[in-house]
């Protein structure tokens, strides 16, 4: 018989707790879709989550801020704080007339967004869809993800029709 008692589950330092797993599984879910459908019908799922989550954000930041609509700059400082809350960080590079261009440093995913470009449908979707609830529409660019190797995110978010928005590869979104 060993003399030392055995090693408890619970002594372990496994990295393992609620928010790494949910990003965990949110990455193999999106990497599973991605592997039997595809990346493009992988993105299409997840959007549809993402504007239910962006509609779900939109109302609660209307009901905190006691507005039926958000201004466009109140849309830029939404779409920074709701990242910055679920440790994004996102950052406003220029609000312009027609536009509003983020920049960001640290995905809310951490490295289980990385090969996982379906993931940033989130992003895509929830920034989309505020955007388009309180300024009448959306195209959302994403010039450059984390998840496609870069060491930053670069976000593009037309509220206004242009020739910049018709040229650019986005999403579009309107209001509902």
């Amino acid at each position: 018989m060993n003399a030392t008692s055995p090693i408890q589950p619970s002594e372990t330092s496994i990295p393992l707790e609620r928010d790494v797993f949910l990003r965990t599984l949110v990455r193999e879910l999106a990497g599973t879709l991605e592997n039997v459908v595809g990346l493009d019908e992988a993105s299409g799922f997840i959007s549809v989550v993402g504007q239910r989550v962006g509609e779900w954000i939109d109302a609660e930041y209307r009901q905190a801020l006691h507005t039926p609509q958000l201004t466009r700059d109140q849309v830029a400082a939404v779409l920074v704080d709701l990242k910055r809350r679920i440790q994004g960080d996102f950052h406003v590079i220029e609000v312009t007339e027609d536009r509003i261009v983020l920049g960001n440093r640290a995905c809310p995913f951490g490295d289980k967004v990385l090969g996982r470009p379906s993931m940033c449908m989130m992003t895509s979707n929830v920034f989309g869809t505020i955007t388009a609830q309180n300024l009448g529409r959306s195209k959302v660019v994403l010039n450059q993800t984390i998840a496609q190797g870069s060491p930053t995110c670069r976000v593009t978010v037309f509220f206004k029709a242009s020739t910049d928005a018709d040229a650019a590869d986005g999403r579009e979104y309107f209001r509902v």
